[in-house]
């Protein structure tokens, strides 16, 4: 313990240029703290401060030493940290963003039953279909639906979904249904704004990857309106099966080209560190984890 205490008074001293200064951060005296570092050089057999009457100063071994120092007493920290974050109870505010459709269709439902579980949690949830800096914007987690999640934060795949092309049944009785893609280029298009092909399509088909330049009739960033469009008999659309899934059931849209694929994209709960989770947040992943573990048909 002495020698745990020796290295923090040392620390604190270099950190704040004076004994006085670091005797009134540790609660101790001056001459406390000077002893403390006295014993320390004793026991190590170095020198590791120059002391005058007007400054202090590191040796060369004392840099090594509070170098070296700061890392174990840093490494301690993050130890406590860590276990207090898997131990304490989830509490306090907890900010999430999330894309728009999915935000509504499949997480509205689920934040009664979390703050239920876990009443000392107060929810902020953003919707929002561009994507935040959680750091910048002081967000705690994000639902995100990507090919590939970002590099730059740590995150948990919840679920997947595909990427569907289909149309209404009367759409496709009047206008014909496409049996390559190719086609598409002349037929109506309701476009999602944030696609990140644009307007130009890609599949995986029988011979590989294709692609179409399509021509939408209109551009929306809002994939429910898509939705709303297609089952108005308007045109074509390309949207995730957590979506269409329950439409492409009950017949009111009909996927296209089954033999042509467009992308699968995961689920994502991300969130900036994997150090010192907070439990709050951990409590929401695991909870969303388990909620989407389920087999989701269509998606």
């Amino acid at each position: 313990m002495d020698r745990f205490v020796e290295m923090q008074t040392f620390c604190a001293v270099v950190d704040a240029g004076s004994f006085v200064s670091a005797a009134d951060a540790l609660g101790m005296s001056k001459a406390a703290a000077s002893r403390y570092v006295s014993e320390l050089e004793r026991r190590l057999g170095v020198r590791l401060l120059h002391r005058t009457t007007r400054r202090l100063s590191l040796t060369e071994d004392g840099e090594r030493f509070y170098a070296r120092s700061r890392e174990l007493l840093a490494g301690l920290e993050e130890a406590e940290a860590e276990l207090h974050s898997r131990s304490g109870a989830a509490r306090g505010l907890l900010r999430v963003n999330a894309p728009v459709t999915f935000g509504i269709r499949h997480l509205a439902q689920l934040w009664g039953a979390f703050c239920e579980l876990h009443p000392q949690v107060r929810l902020e949830i953003t919707l929002s279909d561009r994507t935040v800096d959680l750091v910048e914007e002081g967000f705690d987690m994000a639902i995100r639906i990507a090919a590939l999640p970002s590099s730059t934060l740590v995150c948990r795949q919840l679920a997947r979904t595909r990427i569907v092309l289909c149309a209404s049944p009367r759409y496709l009785a009047a206008h014909g249904t496409p049996s390559a893609p190719a086609e598409l280029a002349r037929h109506a298009v309701i476009a999602y704004s944030y696609w990140s092909g644009g307007d130009e399509w890609q599949f995986e088909g029988p011979d590989g990857r294709v692609s179409v330049r399509t021509k939408p009739s209109m551009h929306t960033n809002s994939g429910d309106t898509c939705r709303a469009m297609a089952l108005a008999d308007q045109g074509v659309i390309l949207q995730p099966g957590f979506l269409v899934a329950d439409d492409l059931a009950a017949g009111t849209l009909v996927e296209l080209m089954p033999a042509y694929r467009s992308v699968t994209l995961g689920i994502y709960a991300l969130y900036p560190t994997r150090k010192f989770v907070p439990p709050k947040v951990r409590a929401l992943v695991e909870f969303l984890a388990e909620h989407f573990a389920r087999p989701r048909p269509g998606w």
